[in-house]
């Protein structure tokens, strides 16, 4: 577990042995604060966790970074300019000021990383990171000790908070990451030293930011780029790709190439979409085949299924434990279905969007019995891209389904486009809040009636769903 001591010769070079203080873990929210644990006190757009350390410290916190003045009554440990071995420690709770506590947030997650001997595989791409890391976990959690990232805590900030969760009892750890500048994946990756590199796919989400698709590829490969050669360091490349396919000439590590292609080190055929049930197909490595059946929804899921597979057999499982991994996950993409108490079903999809996640959840709604509804929201930060996201759209749904509703300005898009690919105007809804979609599913919603929602974070989607919910 983490000390005190651990803390300050990171941050100073210097290890007073009285500085055995155990630390539980680190948080920057004082709502999540635990007893013993370090609070670090981070300036944020909207709020600044200076003005919340006397709530973390009565919610049990030992210690606080800081970086400034705090106006609370509260013993301060200035190690901005270095630290004596001899230096008498105030007793807990007390604040250890430094020049910035995200980068001596960082800096302590560098240290405390290199101080366990583990295997840490990295995860990114624009699409499936937090499903593909759920279910990498579990696999590897037939036969090793897990540390996961925790929700989407993906960034300059979630990375360094989920490596000081290690202990000397974890084996692996499994680490999405996320990326929106050029150079935040290779910094992420000089903090966590990552040997196996997964990346799923590039889409177009982000590139508002990013600038175009290419520029997105360029900033995942960091990811490749960053990993150790043969026989230590592996990229596992989904190699249905074309822009993940490129990325083979840019690392020094050994290739795994997963897909569709029979010519990659494993693929999946015979693949059958169970609808709600799951999906079935058959897996191929090195001339033996494995049949499975796992409860993933829609056949999409399948390349999440072939990256944990991918990962569990460069780290050495056999089949009988990766198999049993995948067909006793508990991993499930976002997508949730509530049951109505008119006997029609919601899809809740609502998290967030991009062109290929929407494509994806209409085609698992084309598998599904029923009257089908879609109710499509503006998908954010596609940059050039979006126009031609929403059109790609608005085509696949003309093709699915009976009743399109969309949702903001960029969903008129979809709904424009969905009639001239054949769907009636009769059928297609064009509104400008998630209120009246509310209004309007409640509706029309029947027994029989499957309704998709999804649309990106900011128009909060989700309100739909629990409005319905609430009512049932």
């Amino acid at each position: 577990m983490l000390t005190l001591a651990d803390v300050l010769e990171a941050l100073t070079g210097v290890r007073p042995e009285a500085a055995s203080l155990l630390i539980s873990e680190a948080a920057i929210d004082s709502r999540q604060v635990i007893p013993a644990s370090l609070f670090v006190a981070l300036k944020g757009e909207r709020s600044d966790g200076h003005d919340y350390i006397q709530q973390a410290f009565e919610r049990g916190a030992q210690l606080a970074l800081v970086q400034r003045e705090t106006g609370i009554a509260c013993p301060v440990l200035d190690v901005r300019y270095g630290l004596s071995s001899q230096v008498t420690l105030p007793r807990p709770p007390f604040c250890i000021r430094v020049e910035n506590t995200l980068h001596s947030l960082q800096t302590l997650a560098t240290y405390w990383r290199r101080k366990h001997d583990i295997r840490v595989i990295g995860i990114t791409g624009s699409v499936g990171k937090s499903t593909s890391k759920e279910l990498i976990a579990e696999v590897l959690s037939q036969r090793y000790r897990v540390l996961k990232t925790q929700g989407n805590l993906n960034n300059e900030i979630g990375m360094p908070l989920t490596l000081l969760r290690l202990t000397p009892g974890h084996h692996v750890a499994v680490l999405e990451m996320g990326f929106y500048v050029e150079g935040e994946i290779a910094f992420l990756c000089e903090i966590a030293q990552p040997q196996v590199g997964v990346v799923t796919s590039i889409g177009t989400v982000h590139a508002e930011r990013a600038g175009s698709q290419e520029n997105i590829a360029r900033g995942k490969s960091e990811l490749v780029q960053s990993l150790p050669p043969p026989p230590v360091g592996t990229a596992v490349l989904n190699w249905d790709d074309a822009w993940v396919r490129w990325m083979a000439d840019k690392t020094h590590a050994q290739l795994f190439k997963y897909g569709l292609d029979p010519r990659t080190d494993l693929w999946a055929d015979e693949i059958e979409s169970l609808g709600l049930k799951g999906i079935r197909c058959r897996l191929h490595y090195r001339g033996e085949s494995l049949h499975l059946r796992v409860p993933m929804i829609g056949r999409h899921s399948v390349h999440t299924l072939l990256r944990a597979a991918a990962v569990g057999l460069v780290e050495g499982l056999t089949w009988q434990e990766i198999a049993y991994g995948l067909q006793h996950s508990q991993s499930q993409l976002r997508l949730v279905t509530v049951n109505l108490s008119n006997g029609a079903m919601i899809l809740d999809d609502s998290y967030n969007a991009s062109p290929e996640s929407v494509l994806a959840a209409l085609n698992l709604l084309a598998e599904i019995e029923g009257r089908k509804i879609a109710v499509l929201g503006d998908m954010l930060e596609l940059g050039q891209y979006e126009r031609q996201g929403h059109e790609k759209v608005g085509v696949r749904a003309a093709e699915v389904v009976d009743e399109l509703i969309t949702v903001g300005e960029l969903g008129k898009i979809i709904g424009v486009t969905a009639h001239k690919a054949g769907l009636s105007s009769a059928k297609i809804y064009t509104l400008a809040s998630t209120q009246e979609a509310t209004d309007l599913l409640r509706a029309r919603l029947n027994a029989g009636d499957v309704a998709l929602i999804k649309g990106s974070h900011g128009l909060r989607m989700d309100r739909i769903v629990a409005s319905l919910e609430a009512e049932a």
